[in-house]
């Protein structure tokens, strides 16, 4: 339970060989806050979502794809995918993100 206690962000989700791990931190009708872990080479084939969408890496890097335009995003960093564009994400490197929807 992360509720009233301080954690480190990076350990909220861990890492599994060939796989793309998720935990919600928090999810509400207004919106969610939910930690990914990527093995390297995996990702999230191409979506839209109805609203803006901030991803924060955690650690590793990413290569993001937001409306065909490529961008590599690394640790410390952070992206918002806007509502309604097409985008995807892949590990280039192991990464892990923190991705904040926020739907009103």
């Amino acid at each position: 339970m992360i509720k009233a206690k301080a954690v480190k962000l990076e350990s909220v989700v861990r890492y599994q060989n060939n796989s793309v791990v998720s935990r919600d931190v928090i999810h509400k009708d207004v919106g969610s806050v939910t930690a990914f872990a990527f093995d390297q080479g995996q990702g999230l084939s191409e979506h839209t979502a109805p609203f803006d969408a901030l991803v924060y890496i955690l650690d590793g890097e990413a290569k993001i794809v937001i409306a065909g335009k490529p961008r590599t995003v690394k640790k410390g960093e952070l992206i918002i995918m806007p509502a309604n564009k097409p985008h995807s994400l892949k590990a280039s490197k192991r990464f892990k993100m923190l991705l904040v929807m926020i739907k009103k």
